[in-house]
């Protein structure tokens, strides 16, 4: 059943660096940067960014207890550290779930624990499925399940709530090309032409970003704006709207029972805007030995007070069942 009221709101640990970052070569094309940081002998905990092409950041770390996790931080294959910035050849889920487990390898880790929101929790589920024998738990917020309907609310739906925002989004494409949004940002994102893909990287991360919180956060809204967010969000999120949908054969919720036994946590913001809660909600009535909290005054960020304080709950909680 989701946790109402919640835990009381814990704040994100106190900022720390690695203690140790590289580059992992994953084929001719694409480099993975990675990073650990607090305990060495402690719990693997891996953190899956959202997007896909957004990276992580030095907050990501924040989630966890640097006493008592081990914490393997990545930008995935064109995101953030990663290079080439932007790049989609090569550049699909089984690519992202293989560079994963590629990782894991990598650091000499048996098992973790997966923590991924928005983007990140389609990519932890994918990669439990896939190797649920690898995994301790899993902590997820913001469900996306990356199906067509979700893509088509991102595109149009969100309008009914946010009609400035889309219809910043929306005009910056010419008004012949407005019914297939997607084809024509794809277009301009695709232009090797920085004049070109630039600004449509940014008015599309900059929509994202204004939908992202329940109330306007001008920080958030900067941070999505800058280029190199904006580049890697934008072109892969794009690329992956387009040709990385998942369709019934593969389709995450069916394929749950690999990994009802791992303990799971849930965090869903309730107006969520992003990532709206029914994704959630059909993934816990799947799942319902994981434990769900629904934020009920926060919307789609991570870094929303109350989404912020349960995921820092729930690395919590998950200290008491690994």
């Amino acid at each position: 059943m989701p946790d109402n009221p919640r835990l009381g709101r814990q704040d994100l640990f106190p900022p720390i660096e690695p203690y140790q970052s590289g580059a992992l070569a994953l084929d001719r094309l694409h480099t993975m940067y990675w990073e650990q940081s607090g305990n060495q002998a402690g719990v693997p905990a891996v953190f899956l960014h959202g997007g896909p092409g957004a990276g992580a950041t030095p907050t990501h770390r924040r989630f966890f207890d640097p006493n008592f996790y081990r914490i393997v931080v990545f930008d995935q294959r064109g995101s953030g550290r990663s290079t080439p910035l932007g790049e989609t050849k090569d550049n699909d889920l089984p690519h992202l779930i293989a560079d994963i487990e590629r990782l894991r390898v990598h650091l000499g880790i048996q098992r973790w624990l997966v923590f991924g929101g928005s983007w990140g929790s389609t990519l932890a589920l994918a990669y439990a499925e896939a190797f649920p024998e690898r995994c301790l738990g899993l902590v997820l917020r913001g469900i996306f399940l990356c199906r067509q309907s979700e893509i088509d609310w991102f595109l149009y739906g969100m309008r009914a709530v946010f009609p400035e925002a889309w219809r910043a989004f929306a005009t910056f494409v010419p008004e012949g090309e407005r019914g297939d949004l997607l084809s024509a940002y794809l277009k301009r994102l695709e232009n090797p032409n920085p004049a070109a893909h630039l600004p449509a990287a940014r008015a599309w991360s900059t929509y994202e970003g204004v939908c992202s919180t329940l109330l306007p956060s001008p920080d958030t809204v900067a941070a999505f704006g800058e280029d190199r967010m904006a580049l890697g969000l934008a072109r892969i999120e794009a690329h992956y709207f387009r040709r990385n949908v998942i369709g019934p054969k593969h389709d995450l919720i069916a394929r749950i029972g690999r990994i009802r036994s791992l303990p799971g946590v849930i965090v869903q913001g309730r107006y969520d805007m992003v990532c709206p809660i029914a994704s959630a909600d059909a993934l816990h009535q799947a799942w319902p030995e994981a434990h769900y909290a629904i934020v009920p005054d926060a919307g789609h960020s991570a870094m929303e007070p109350g989404i912020r304080a349960e995921l820092v709950a729930a690395t919590e909680r998950m200290k008491r069942r690994l």
